[in-house]
């Protein structure tokens, strides 16, 4: 925990699934926090001392440190320079650290637009989902300058456990990227594997069990796996989410000439999910999408 001769006054913009863990987890280390939501900050985080602030102007004129955690690119570019944006309120030595999952391009653009006011600027994705933000247990993928990171850490520390200068500025956007594009095949694999099992006439948790032992043992396979087999897909990670990084994941390959099969086949999957209602499922129920075109659900 700080002490107060150390303590940077931080902001946080954004508190959905994600944002209102991780600034609750700051509130817990003694972190003096100002936060603004557009639906209104949280009851719960006001009472445990974050100052409600009406705009993310409001939030930047309160804050050494301001963290930005919202859905998409187009998010936070109206967060950052819209009306009543941070910008407006930017003075020299304070730092902008854009949470997000957004395109590698835009980080750079706005990384430049907040250090031409003086700022300085991290982009610092997460992987982990609620449970991760919820435990503190976040890996935190960072790009931007040593010196920015070595200054802000112990903030990012209190809401991750594996926290990573990648490079400069967009590099922690596109090591996202790269988490997404492993994240969305392995749900595939898993989904696959379960489907073929329980066809087969075999208990698919029995099967899980069975494999996490072994060398296909794996994260998803233990959280998403078991999602599957219980058929609990209440989120998690929003399957439209999801779906926007794999579109980051693509356009930024090709724009570089680089083929990611297996990505678009995740992303025609997540496709499906959304033809069927599914834009706000679990991204573990992409399973739903392999089971259609088997015409058997895993269970049954």
């Amino acid at each position: 925990m700080f002490t107060e001769n150390d303590m940077q006054k931080a902001g946080f913009i954004g508190l959905g699934i994600m944002g209102k863990p991780m600034a609750g987890n700051l509130l817990k280390n003694g972190v003096t926090l100002s936060a603004y939501t557009r639906s209104g900050v949280p009851a719960d985080l006001a009472a445990a001392g974050a100052l409600a602030c009406d705009s993310p102007a409001a939030v930047a004129a309160h804050a050494d440190v301001i963290f930005i955690m919202v859905p998409d690119t187009p998010d936070v570019e109206r967060v950052l320079f819209g009306n009543d944006g941070v910008a407006s309120t930017l003075r020299a030595g304070q730092t902008v650290v854009d949470m997000s999952s957004i395109s590698p391009i835009a980080t750079r653009a706005f990384a430049q637009r907040v250090r031409e006011r003086g700022a300085e600027y991290l982009d610092a994705p997460v992987s982990g989902g609620e449970v991760g933000a919820k435990a503190a247990s976040l890996t935190i993928m960072v790009g931007g300058q040593i010196s920015t990171f070595e200054q802000v850490k112990p903030l990012l520390d209190m809401m991750g456990k594996n926290v990573t200068l990648i490079g400069d500025v967009g590099a922690g956007q596109v090591c996202k990227v790269a988490n997404q594009i492993i994240v969305a095949a392995t749900i595939e694999a898993v989904g696959e594997a379960l489907v073929l099992a329980s066809k087969a006439g075999v208990d698919a948790a029995r099967v899980r069990e069975a494999l996490m032992g072994g060398f296909a043992s794996s994260r998803i396979l233990e959280v998403h796996g078991e999602r599957m087999t219980r058929r609990t897909f209440d989120p998690g990670f929003r399957i439209e989410l999801h779906q926007k990084d794999l579109n980051l994941a693509l356009s930024t390959a090709q724009a570089l000439g680089v083929a990611l099969p297996n990505t678009a086949t995740c992303q025609a999957l997540f496709n499906a999910c959304v033809a069927h209602g599914g834009s706000a499922w679990d991204h573990s129920a992409m399973v739903r999408a392999l089971e259609v075109l088997a015409n058997h659900e895993i269970g049954q």
